[in-house]
């Protein structure tokens, strides 16, 4: 069987069933607040250097962070890439200490040619990821706390370059529910479930420059920018009571539309980047993105009105958060020791690290992780495809407060199919 053919397969396969999953890849009780973990759209062999991609517009990798840079594909190529992880995670709560395996497939993306000049792009990303468990006892019983889901997002981009000049945009459908639940089981009665659901079906759009100036035949500087409007988010958010005991069915308290009550910020995101390509080949980049999460509103939900009690004063249900401006730097560099060298001097290494400013506040303290990152590109015999591997220490914690200290240790593994589809071969 042809190659493009098992590539045709294996995406038709991971489409089918990676709705339910993309989200759904972390297990950390910060994952409880808010919308969850953010992703920052970086595939394997990005994440291998921190995460940097503003203003990378390589056509031999797909970059989802800026889609200016779709219009760098050759006029022959599609490129597929498929990714995944596994991760170690190490928790540290005062004395009590525990450790977890999480990971699963994380993303997949299409590249293609459009024209000479253009390219676009479609794939499917985990926007927001939540997963938690975690218990305790409460006065005259106990108290666990469950939380899953997340905000998948398929995009649709495409992008034109003129000169050095390229403008591209993606298009989403943001999906997904993030559930969030509360057992309840006193001493002496049965247990109750408190859960809180939120539903969104919403949308995003995101739009990227970039300028490439060659310095000579071989060297190449190109700075990049991003940029995604703030937006209110649209879907639904109910909570309900249930009492497990009894096996009643739930009992809706409270719902309500998130239009006009739950926003998507205002992003920016600027890089430079700088390329050197003859007989081998080195590319240096750094980002720095900010999310305005604090001008974005996050409203608690109240109970349905009692109508046997209309003047009674509304019971909130769910909290509401107030959130902190995301900040993000990154530098990554990449190295090939030699273009046309043996299997060897071919391999692609990179290295790279972050330092994140997350959007949580909790009980005032802000959320923070900064982390190292490194890894190998393995070409293939047969032909451009890349296979990339890569280890990624991550540290994740509160401050001024530390509250729960989270070490994690993430294996990357990507495959980047790059064929050439268009290409006549010579019948002799």
């Amino acid at each position: 069987m042809k190659i493009n053919k098992i590539i045709l397969a294996a995406l038709a396969a991971i489409v089918a069933g990676l709705g339910s999953a993309a989200a759904q890849n972390v297990t950390t009780p910060y994952s409880m607040y808010g919308y969850g973990i953010l992703g920052d759209y970086a595939t394997s062999a990005q994440r291998q250097m921190g995460g940097i991609g503003i203003a990378m517009n390589s056509g031999r990798q797909i970059n989802v962070i800026n889609p200016a840079s779709y219009a760098a594909i050759d006029s022959l190529t599609f490129l597929f890439d498929i990714g995944a992880d596994a991760s170690l995670l190490w928790q540290k709560d005062g004395s009590a200490k525990e450790h977890s395996v999480g990971g699963g497939l994380d993303y997949i993306t299409m590249q293609f040619p459009i024209c000479k000049f253009m390219g676009g792009s479609i794939g499917l990303l985990p926007y927001s990821s939540v997963g938690y468990a975690f218990g305790n006892e409460i006065r005259h019983g106990t108290r666990e706390n469950q939380g899953s889901g997340g905000i998948n997002e398929a995009y649709l981009g495409i992008s034109g370059r003129v000169a050095g000049f390229s403008l591209g945009v993606n298009v989403s459908y943001n999906f997904g529910n993030i559930t969030n639940d509360i057992y309840l089981t006193p001493e002496n009665s049965g247990r109750s479930l408190f859960e809180h659901v939120m539903q969104v079906r919403d949308w995003n759009i995101v739009v990227g420059a970039q300028y490439t100036a060659r310095l000579n035949r071989a060297s190449r500087l190109t700075i990049g920018a991003t940029y995604s409007p703030k937006k209110t988010m649209l879907g639904r958010s109910w909570a309900t009571v249930q009492e497990l005991s009894t096996e009643s069915l739930p009992d809706t308290v409270g719902s309500m539309k998130l239009r006009g009550n739950y926003y998507q910020p205002n992003a920016f995101g600027v890089g430079i980047n700088y390329t050197y390509e003859k007989a081998y080949r080195l590319v240096v980049e750094a980002d720095f993105s900010l999310q305005q999460w604090s001008k974005a509103k996050f409203s608690p939900l109240y109970a349905d009105p009692d109508p046997k009690n209309p003047s009674a004063k509304p019971q909130v249900v769910f909290a509401g958060m107030n959130f902190a401006d995301r900040l993000r730097y990154a530098v990554g560099a990449e190295v090939v020791p030699r273009l046309r060298g043996n299997y060897g001097q071919r391999i692609s290494y990179r290295i790279g690290g972050y330092y994140t400013r997350d959007y949580l506040q909790i009980r005032g303290n802000n959320v923070r992780e900064y982390g190292v990152t490194a890894g190998v590109g393995f070409p293939t015999p047969e032909g451009k495809t890349m296979i990339n591997l890569g280890v990624e220490w991550r540290h994740r914690s509160a401050y001024p407060r530390t509250l729960i200290s989270e070490n994690y240790l993430n294996i990357t593994l990507g495959v980047n199919f790059n064929e050439l589809w268009f290409w006549k071969r010579k019948i002799k």
